[in-house]
């Protein structure tokens, strides 16, 4: 076995390992959030968070790691817009959810945390089975069509999280600061500038998954003529 045969197959077992423990991770969550409400109901909403909420946390911080990937060339995407993606559930996830314990028991979060897994799960699914060589069309359509309805709802779902946040973030203070010379930082302003961009990183994002979605069902076809 060549030098670079080997660093590949070492990359591919990382990749693979990696993908595994993501899918095992989203997996779980999905499953405890699904049999949590087909036995407790539309109660078991309000404490979602309380149930999943570490095991999330765990996960969304494990996939910065995908930037390193991307960065390193061990993994084929563009950066930009796994740092749009990533942006927007560290920010939603950990400025906002976790630091306002009221936000935590809104029905949005088990709705936002809900899309987040379907897409993960079937991500990397998706992934892992590539890094091996193994691609099944359907699994391929899926895919790459799933997000296309599932993501503009994601974002939807973060900026009503946000939005629900501000009068919390209005009334605690967290994170606004008195800087000298009268001068303060007040983060419900951040939280609202955010909330426009985060529509304009959706619209570029979007686009970029589109063209992506274009080009893999192009050359699906031929892999499997080959």
């Amino acid at each position: 076995m060549s030098r670079r045969t080997g660093i590949g197959y070492r990359k591919n077992a990382y990749l693979f390992i990696y993908y595994l423990i993501q899918f095992c991770g989203h997996s779980w969550i999905f499953t405890n959030m699904t049999v949590r409400f087909f036995s407790f109901g539309k109660d078991s909403m309000v404490d979602t968070f309380y149930a999943i909420g570490l095991v999330m946390q765990l996960c969304q911080s494990i996939s910065l790691l995908e930037l390193l990937h991307i960065y390193v060339g061990i993994e084929s995407n563009h950066l930009l817009p796994r740092i749009l993606q990533l942006t927007e559930r560290i920010i939603v996830l950990f400025m906002v959810i976790t630091s306002q314990e009221e936000v935590q028991e809104k029905y949005v979060v088990c709705v936002l945390f809900i899309f987040w897994n379907l897409l993960d799960m079937v991500r990397y699914t998706y992934s892992m089975l590539s890094v091996i060589g193994i691609s099944y069309a359907v699994l391929t359509w899926f895919s790459q069509t799933l997000w296309m309805p599932i993501y503009p709802l994601c974002v939807l779902a973060e900026a009503f999280t946000i939005y629900q946040s501000l009068p919390y973030f209005e009334s605690f203070g967290t994170y606004s600061t008195k800087l000298p010379f009268d001068l303060s930082f007040y983060f419900p302003y951040v939280l609202k500038i955010y909330l426009m961009m985060l529509f304009v990183g959706m619209y570029f994002t979007y686009n970029h998954l589109y063209s992506e979605r274009r080009d893999i069902l192009r050359v699906f076809p031929n892999k499997k003529k080959m």
